[in-house]
């Protein structure tokens, strides 16, 4: 489901972005600091109003449900740009944080671009 969510995603953006016009500079989504993320988060102890704070407002929020049956927030930052139609040199970063019903960080996972 999380696999199908990040494609779901990164396919929206690409669609988006080769919508937006030939020849033009494009960016989606907002930029973060990946490496201050992961420099600061503990699983199992850090908060939404940790991540909040040190990323900002997440770009897009749900739900994700494991195999197991176990429910988690999710918090969605993204972040791509490209100059159209040249897309194959487009920059994309995806970061996935889950989060328990109580609002601590339970895992996170990150594509794209790196630190």
């Amino acid at each position: 489901m999380i696999v199908a969510s990040r494609l779901c995603q990164a396919t929206f953006i690409v669609s988006l972005m080769a919508m937006l016009g030939a020849c033009s500079t494009v960016q989606v989504g907002r930029n973060f600091d990946l490496g201050v993320f992961e420099s600061k988060v503990q699983r199992g102890v850090s908060t939404q109003a940790q991540v909040r704070g040190w990323l900002g407002a997440p770009t897009g929020v749900g739900v994700a449900v494991e195999t197991g049956g176990e429910r988690y927030d999710e918090w969605s930052y993204y972040y791509g740009e490209g100059q159209l139609p040249n897309m194959p040199d487009a920059r994309l970063k995806i970061l996935q944080i889950k989060f328990d019903q109580a609002g601590i960080v339970r895992g996170y996972n990150w594509s794209g671009e790196g630190k």
